[in-house]
C-alpha cells in the first residue's frame, strides 16, 4: 500500500505560511539564513510596526470613549497576532518534529477501509479553511475601501486611526501611509488566520488518528493467538504516542487558545459598541459586521475541531 501524505491536506495551509515567513523550508527550524532574515524583515514591517504605531495612537485618545473603541478593538486583535507569531517561532522546532511523527509509520493508515474512514475528518477541515476565507477576505476588502466608500478619504482619512512621526495629511504620506495600513492588515489577517487553521488541522489530525486506532482494535476481534497479541502491542504502542502526540499539541496552543478567547470575547463586545455609532447602510459597518464573524469563525475552530478529539 503507498505511504499515505498528512501534509497533502494542509499544503495550502503551509505554502501560506512559507509566504508570510512562519514556515521555514523542509523539516528545518529558523536559521541563520536568507529565510530568516525575510521572516524578520516582514514580520517586523507589515505586523510589528503597524502595531506599535496603532498601539501608540490608544495613549493619544485614550479620554475619548468612541476613538478609543475606534481603535482598540483592531489594535488587540493585531497584538495578539503578534504573540501567536512569537510562539510560532518560538515552537517551530516542535511543530516540524509533530509533522514529521506525523509521518512515521505508526500513524500510517493500514487498508484503504481506514483511509476513507478518515475522509470525512480531512475534508470537514478542507471546507472549514475554504470558508473561513469569505469573512477574512470580505473584512479586509471592506476595510480598505470604507474610507473611499464614505468619502472621508477627501479628509485624509486612513482606514486605521494610528499615530505617525509625520504629517499623514498631506500628499503623498497620506497615499503612502493608506497603502502600507493595507498591506499591513492583510499580511497580518492572512498570517493569523493560517496559524489558527494550522492548529485546527492539527486537532484534526488528532481526531483522525484516533479513527484508525479505534478500526485497529476493532480488528483484533478476528485474530487469534500471536496474531492477535501482535495487533495488541502495535495499538497499545499506537495509543502511547498518540497520546504523546496530543500533549505536545497541547503545550504548543494551549496558551494561544487562552489568548485568543479572550482576545476575541473583549473585541467582538467591542466592535459591537462601535456598530451602535456609525451609520447602519455604512461601508465601516459592513467592514465591523464581517469583523464579528471573523472573530465568531475563528473561536468556532478551536471549539469545533477540539470538541470532535474529546468525542473520540
Amino acid at each position: 500500500m503507498a505511504r499515505y501524505q498528512w501534509k497533502h491536506t494542509i499544503r495550502i495551509n503551509i505554502l501560506i505560511l512559507k509566504l508570510v515567513g512562519l514556515w521555514p523550508p523542509e523539516d528545518e527550524s529558523y536559521k541563520f539564513n536568507c529565510y530568516t532574515f525575510y521572516a524578520i524583515i516582514s514580520i517586523n514591517l507589515f505586523i510589528n510596526g503597524q502595531n506599535f504605531f496603532q498601539t501608540m495612537n490608544i495613549f493619544l485618545v485614550f479620554p475619548d470613549l468612541e476613538a478609543l473603541a475606534e481603535t482598540i478593538f483592531v489594535t488587540l486583535t493585531e497584538l495578539l497576532a503578534s504573540v501567536k507569531i512569537y510562539y510560532f517561532a518560538r515552537n517551530m522546532g516542535l511543530l516540524k518534529k509533530l509533522m514529521i511523527e506525523l509521518n512515521s509509520e505508526i500513524f500510517q493508515p493500514k487498508s484503504d477501509k481506514q483511509i476513507i474512514l478518515i475522509k470525512p475528518s480531512l475534508f470537514s477541515w478542507t471546507v472549514t479553511y475554504i470558508v473561513f476565507w469569505v469573512p477574512v477576505v470580505s473584512t479586509l476588502f471592506f476595510w480598505a475601501i470604507f474610507p473611499i466608500m464614505d468619502g472621508s478619504v477627501k479628509v485624509y482619512r486612513l482606514p486605521f486611526s494610528a499615530w505617525y512621526p509625520f504629517n499623514t495629511k498631506i500628499s503623498p504620506w497620506y497615499e503612502l501611509t493608506y497603502i502600507y495600513q493595507v498591506i499591513s492588515v492583510c499580511f497580518l489577517a492572512i498570517a493569523n488566520m493560517n496559524m489558527d487553521t494550522l492548529i485546527a488541522g492539527f486537532l484534526m489530525y488528532v481526531g483522525a488518528q484516533c479513527d484508525i486506532l479505534c478500526d485497529d482494535v476493532k480488528s483484533l476481534r478476528g485474530s487469534l493467538g500471536c496474531e492477535f497479541a501482535e495487533k495488541l502491542v502495535v495499538c497499545i504502542q499506537h495509543h502511547r504516542i498518540l497520546v504523546k502526540f496530543a500533549e505536545d499539541c497541547n503545550k504548543f496552543f494551549n496558551m494561544i487558545v487562552l489568548g485568543q478567547f479572550f482576545t476575541s470575547v473583549v473585541t467582538i463586545g467591542l466592535a459591537m459598541f462601535r456598530l451602535t455609532l456609525v451609520a447602519p447602510t455604512s461601508s465601516e459597518a459592513f467592514s465591523l459586521f464581517c469583523y464579528v464573524g471573523t472573530m465568531t469563525v475563528q473561536v468556532f475552530l478551536y471549539c469545533w475541531f477540539g470538541n470532535e478529539v474529546e468525542l473520540k
